[in-house]
């Protein structure tokens, strides 16, 4: 018998939670301010805890760039605002809740 997933009682191979996750999901803000020195970084908020790091690995690995995971917030270094965009409707979250400022 395979694996079930307690959520939505599906096998694990074939469980649609995450997907549904992100299509549910509140709004992603991704703005831009100035860390220490004057240098720019960019910020996206709003990601759902479960998926932190993973996004943020992602994210990284796209933009090829640094950054972390701190306070349930996404900090990449550089001004990447629109690339971040195109990056989380590829991984999967909806461009209708993003927001850019």
């Amino acid at each position: 018998m395979p694996d079930m997933c307690p959520r939505c009682g599906l096998p694990k191979e074939i469980c649609v939670c995450s997907v549904l996750d992100k299509e549910v999901e509140g709004k992603i803000k991704v703005y831009t301010k100035k860390a220490k020195f004057d240098k720019i970084v960019t910020v996206v908020d709003g990601i759902n805890p479960d998926e932190l790091e993973s996004a943020t690995k992602n994210l990284k690995r796209a933009l090829a760039c640094g950054g972390t995971s701190k306070d349930s917030m996404i900090e990449l270094q550089g001004r990447h605002v629109n690339e971040v965009k195109r990056a989380l409707v590829s991984m999967g979250y909806k461009e209708s809740n993003i927001d850019t400022t």
